[in-house]
C-alpha cells in the first residue's frame, strides 16, 4: 500500500512540479507586462527613459510568453489528478470544485487576457477607442492573478519566497504607476517621435 502510494506520487509528481513552475513564471512575466503596460503611456514614451522597443515591442512578447506559460500552467493542472479541475473551470469562473473563489478569480485572469490578447491581434480592424476601453481590462487582470496566485499556489500559501514574490510584484506595479504619473506629458515631443518612427 505505501508503495503504490509512493510510486503514484511519484508519477504526478513531474505534472505537480510543472504546474508549480509555470504558475511562478506565468505570474512574473504578468507582473513585467503589466508594469510595461502602466509605464508605456504617452507621459512614458515622451521620456528617454523608455525607448520604443521597451515601451511596445517588448510589452506585446512578454505578454504572448506569459500567455504560453498560463497555457502550461492550466494545461498541466487538469492533467494532475492531484487537483480535480474541469475544463469548464477554465473559462466559467464559479465551476471549479477545488478552491472555488481563488481558482475562479484565476479564470477571470484567464479569460481577460485572452480576450486582450485577441483584441490586440486584430487592434488595426477595431476602432482605436474600443480596443483602448478593452485593453483597461488589464488593469484588473493583474489584481485577480496576484490574489489567484497567493490564495492558491502552495508556493505563496505554504512559502515565504512565494509571498515574498508576490510583495516585489506589487512594489513593481506600484513603481510603474508611480513612473507614469511622475514622467511629465510632452505631447509635441511625442508627435515627432511617433513621426520619426513612421
Amino acid at each position: 500500500m505505501t508503495t503504490l502510494a509512493a510510486t503514484t506520487g511519484f508519477t504526478n509528481a513531474p505534472l505537480w512540479f510543472t504546474t508549480r513552475s509555470t504558475a511562478v513564471i506565468a505570474f512574473v512575466l504578468l507582473t513585467v507586462t503589466t508594469a510595461l503596460g502602466v509605464a508605456a503611456t504617452q507621459r512614458a514614451m515622451a521620456s528617454r527613459m523608455w525607448p520604443r522597443f521597451a515601451t511596445q515591442d517588448l510589452h506585446r512578447n512578454v505578454s504572448m510568453l506569459a500567455l504560453g506559460f498560463i497555457v502550461a500552467h492550466v494545461s498541466t493542472t487538469l492533467l494532475d489528478s492531484y487537483v480535480q479541475v474541469s475544463w469548464w473551470s477554465l473559462v466559467v469562473p464559479g465551476t471549479s470544485s477545488y478552491r472555488r473563489v481563488w481558482v475562479s478569480l484565476g479564470t477571470l485572469a484567464f479569460d481577460i487576457v485572452l480576450v486582450v490578447i485577441a483584441t490586440s491581434l486584430l487592434r488595426h480592424r477595431m476602432p482605436a477607442r474600443t480596443w483602448r476601453r478593452i485593453h483597461w481590462l488589464s488593469y484588473a487582470m493583474w489584481p485577480l492573478a496576484l490574489l489567484h496566485f497567493l490564495e492558491t499556489g502552495t508556493d505563496a500559501a505554504h512559502g515565504r519566497w512565494g509571498l515574498w514574490l508576490g510583495i516585489t510584484a506589487l512594489l513593481a506595479v506600484f513603481a510603474a504607476g508611480a513612473v507614469r504619473l511622475l514622467v511629465p506629458n510632452e505631447p509635441h515631443r511625442l508627435r515627432s517621435v511617433m513621426r520619426s518612427s513612421r
